[in-house]
């Protein structure tokens, strides 16, 4: 029995390419077109090559604020709707459609703008009413003592 060990790859153990891919390599670099020599006198056109970037817009879709509103500031169930469009704008985000992205998005910054407004207006209408509140009941308490005398 033959105990020697055989690869059934011999390149990857060596590391070296194969002389396929060599000749690939080669034929790609003369098809970019890339001089041989860079002597001024070379008569071959020197080959420029343009990579467009396109550059994606940030399309932001408000995913914080509506969470805040929701858990913080829920006025109407509009920052839970908020939210909702935030998600929707992340996802066609996520799929490539910037158009409907930037849609959901100015829905959900919208819907945040009223939830915020809404929830400091009735903060505001709650702290006037406690203490007016405390005022009236002050002012009654007194009203009282006097009328009493003290009991």
């Amino acid at each position: 029995m033959n105990l020697t060990s055989q690869s059934f790859l011999p390149h990857a153990v060596t590391g070296l390419p194969t002389s396929y891919e060599l000749l690939k390599e080669e034929n790609e670099v003369a098809v970019l077109g890339a001089p041989v020599s860079p002597s001024p006198r070379s008569s071959a056109p020197m080959t420029s090559t343009v990579i467009s970037i396109h550059s994606e817009t940030s399309v932001p879709d408000h995913v914080v604020w509506s969470l805040f509103n929701t858990v913080f500031l829920n006025c109407c169930c509009l920052g839970f709707v908020a939210f909702a469009y935030s998600v929707k704008s992340r996802d066609r985000k996520m799929v490539g459609d910037l158009m409907g992205a930037q849609s959901y998005a100015s829905t959900a910054k919208c819907l945040n703008i009223c939830a915020l407004v809404f929830s400091i207006l009735l903060i505001i209408g709650f702290i006037i009413l406690s203490a007016t509140g405390t005022v009236m009941s002050l002012q009654a308490f007194s009203q009282t003592l006097k009328d009493h005398g003290g009991y």
